[in-house]
């Protein structure tokens, strides 16, 4: 385990290496992102033993939800990266002219990526990816409930980079507490709301800015002209992928009364159909990350209220595919966020009630609606607020590079993916460049009869 003096060591190194201005230009950043994809390239075998280890992910799971996703995401930002470099043009006022304005994206500098355990590859690598493309070095911090993938991402990154550049410290939340009494230039969290109060509150001291991307959670709403056949297998989908362990998962579903129970044969059809009559026998079934969260999920199954699964084995940390009829809203089901194969329904019986309730709760990372009716549509995303919205899907708005991905109020705060992760880890510089061939006496002293020529130029 690191010593705080260590950590501090670190910081001070990349500091050191950031201010040789090797991170800066263009070239060096290409390379870099080149080199990162190459080595995740020849890295696909071990990437995926440990997500199986640690998390039971298929081989297709880990690369479509974790290798895919980062590779993707530097083919995007390769092909864009120029353009995010180059100065942008910004209008001048008459008071200024003669004068050119420019907006420049400047390197932060030293930045912490926390990342979580349930996309242990993909949600290290993401916030890593818009770092080396902004000019920045990095120390990464992986979850130690992901310890195989943890050590695998070390590895990769200390064959790749140099540690005054890029670096990944292993350990526990004390390693972590220690990091965070260090002055970063940018801090990224990926987690829970309560460690995500606790990262802020580190920061504060040193001012330094942070990104939270946290959860909450997130409502499907089934509006009545929904077909319910491909809305249940879009909903069994996005729930129980990753064994529910995912932040923009359906948390909850609402469903008129007249179709709920057609709603529950078809989720109970399609959770058939993705992971057969025994879903612990299925390759493609996940398992819950720990023990401690495994109790945690058991404990908010109300036996009364399962309508399908509920069977579990904590020696497998397996934990079936599991539907909830006659929840209430006060159930301990729906205090937080779920966060594992648990998916209560519950009823509305008009669209203002179902937003009401979404609006008396904190505001949701992912918000879903399965309706064609435009009028529906229009309604929920202009009288609801969350970080995103997916209209007759789940999960799917993740994977738009060319849209932000991000919280807001208590599920998060800070947007990345694309071009918004490279803005993150960039200082957006305001350029004014002015010519001395005019220069009006109007702002100088003294400023008797000026102030007529002031108001008209204003």
């Amino acid at each position: 385990m690191l010593a705080t003096q260590t950590t501090a060591a670190l910081v001070q190194a990349q500091r050191d290496y950031f201010q040789t201005g090797q991170t800066r230009p263009y070239g060096f950043r290409r390379q870099q992102l080149q080199a990162l994809a190459t080595a995740i390239q020849g890295a696909q075998p071990e990437i995926k033993r440990a997500l199986a280890a640690d998390l039971g992910k298929s081989e297709f799971e880990a690369a479509l939800t974790e290798i895919s996703g980062a590779l993707s995401e530097i083919k995007y930002t390769l092909k864009h990266l120029k353009g995010w470099m180059a100065p942008q043009r910004a209008a001048t006022s008459i008071v200024q002219f003669p004068a050119q304005g420019e907006i420049w994206a400047e390197p932060l500098g030293v930045v912490l990526n926390i990342s979580p355990w349930n996309y242990p590859f993909q949600l290290a690598m993401g916030p890593l990816i818009g770092a080396i493309a902004a000019g920045n070095c990095m120390i990464l911090k992986p979850s130690e409930l992901s310890p195989h993938t943890a050590r695998v991402i070390a590895d990769l990154i200390a064959q790749t980079f140099p540690p005054a550049y890029i670096t990944v410290v292993e350990g526990d939340k004390t390693i972590t507490q220690d990091l965070l009494k260090n002055r970063f230039d940018h801090i990224f969290f990926t987690g829970g709301t309560a460690i995500g109060r606790l990262i802020m509150a580190a920061a504060a001291p040193h001012l330094t800015p942070v990104t939270l991307e946290l959860g909450g959670k997130s409502p499907c709403i089934v509006a009545p002209d929904a077909p319910l056949e491909l809305t249940a297998r879009r909903i069994a989908w996005g729930k129980f992928i990753n064994a529910g362990q995912t932040c923009i998962a359906p948390d909850y579903v609402l469903v008129p009364p007249a179709l709920k129970a057609p709603l529950l044969g078809q989720l109970r059809h399609w959770i058939r159909e993705f992971y057969g009559e025994n879903p612990a026998d299925s390759p493609d079934y996940g398992r819950i990350i720990s023990e401690h969260h495994w109790q945690r999920l058991r404990d908010l199954i109300d036996p009364a209220q399962v309508a399908m699964g509920g069977e579990g084995d904590d020696c497998q940390r397996y934990l079936a595919p599991t539907v909830l009829d006659g929840v209430g809203w006060d159930d301990p089901v729906m205090a937080d966020e779920i966060f594992g194969p648990v998916l209560p329904i519950l009823t509305y019986e008009g669209m203002d009630e179902a937003i009401a309730a979404i609006n008396a709760r904190p505001k949701p990372l992912a918000l879903y609606l399965f309706s064609n009716d435009k009028e529906l549509q229009n309604q929920v995303l202009s009288q609801t607020s969350s970080g995103g919205v997916c209209i007759n899907d789940t999960i799917m708005h993740l994977g738009a590079p060319s849209m932000p991905f991000g919280g807001v109020g208590e599920s998060g705060m800070g947007a990345y993916h694309g071009k918004f992760t490279f803005d993150t880890f960039s200082h957006r510089k305001s350029v004014l460049k002015r010519k001395f061939w005019l220069d009006l006496d109007l702002r100088y002293p003294p400023y008797k009869d000026k102030l007529k020529w002031l108001k008209w130029l204003s």
